[in-house]
């Protein structure tokens, strides 16, 4: 056996990262192109990966940043995971300390991560100092069942492709921004930036701006489904957001709706979507939807300030 060893991404790991990132976690679509173009990125956040070696192959990594997108500051995320087979020999608790380190240099205090909601991952979160926080859930939807009948349309609304506003998609763009304050978790999402907004989520390669789906008021996008593939056929709801002044209207159900309905047309087959165990409505939405919980995930709070 060789020594474990740490260091940063290089585009050719992303086979073996990938990999690691999805065992065991069918309900994770990222494909491997995606880590390379992740890395590529110069983010304000400061994101890095980093990646274990053991016997001489990458077994996993870990990908951390500083949260952008609030008004609140010194907030961090950690995020990754371990092949199983080599799981219990220091790979993961190597990572995350790469990932501390990293980001107390800029300033973070406080580290989010998300865990599988299982007894093993949970116990080595807080043997490390991390503290128990909010569940999400994930969702998975055979494509090739029926979808629900669509209700509809009401007056003065127009469903879209989110591609209709390739050449300008700043409106999509404020939908999401006015959104996304009420997302339920622990910091406020409450300083939006369309320029990292546009190079981090409308140019993302997974990001089909066909399949994503906008509802125009008399014109004006009031709700958008943003929409994730593999390039193959899986489909990840990324985010679904619906301005605050045109809820209670049905909006948020149309558009993933149809958004589901051009996937089956497009060949796709298993769709995956995940939300706050709070987010009661869209919990709701998903279920009409056709989505059964597949896995859950816990976030976990560390302080890096003692």
């Amino acid at each position: 056996m060789t020594p474990l060893t740490i260091r940063a991404f290089r585009p050719e790991d992303a086979e073996a990262v990938a990999a690691a990132h999805r065992a065991g976690r069918e309900h994770l679509v990222e494909a491997p192109e995606m880590f390379v173009w992740l890395n590529a990125q110069r983010t304000k956040g400061h994101d890095r990966t980093f990646v274990a070696e053991l016997d001489g192959r990458v077994v996993g990594s870990v990908r951390c940043g500083v949260v952008t997108g609030t008004s609140t500051t010194g907030v961090g995320h950690a995020n990754g995971s371990v092949l199983p087979e080599y799981r219990r020999r220091g790979a993961f608790s190597a990572l995350l300390a790469a990932a501390e380190r990293h980001l107390a240099g800029h300033g973070v205090v406080e580290l989010h991560s998300w865990v599988d909601e299982e007894p093993g991952p949970r116990a080595f979160a807080a043997a490390r100092g991390f503290a128990e926080g909010r569940i999400a859930h994930f969702g998975a939807r055979d494509l090739a069942r029926p979808l629900p009948e669509a209700p509809p349309l009401p007056a003065g609304v127009e469903l879209r492709p989110a591609r209709y506003w390739a050449a300008d998609p700043h409106p999509v763009f404020l939908v999401e921004a006015d959104a996304i304050r009420d997302e339920p978790g622990e910091v406020v999402m409450d300083a939006a930036d369309y320029d990292e907004w546009l190079a981090g989520e409308w140019h993302r390669p997974a990001f089909d701006a066909g399949l994503s789906v906008v509802a125009a008021v008399d014109g004006r996008p009031a709700a958008f489904t943003a929409v994730h593939t593999d390039g193959a056929d899986r489909y990840w709801s990324a985010f679904t957001a619906c301005r605050r002044d045109f809820r209670g209207r049905g909006l948020a159900k149309l558009v993933k709706l149809e958004s589901l309905r051009l996937a089956r047309e497009a060949g796709l087959r298993h769709a995956y979507t995940s939300n706050d165990a709070t987010n009661a409505p869209m919990l709701a939405i998903n279920a009409w939807l056709g989505y059964e919980r597949c896995a859950s995930e816990r976030k976990f709070i560390k302080r890096l300030d003692g």
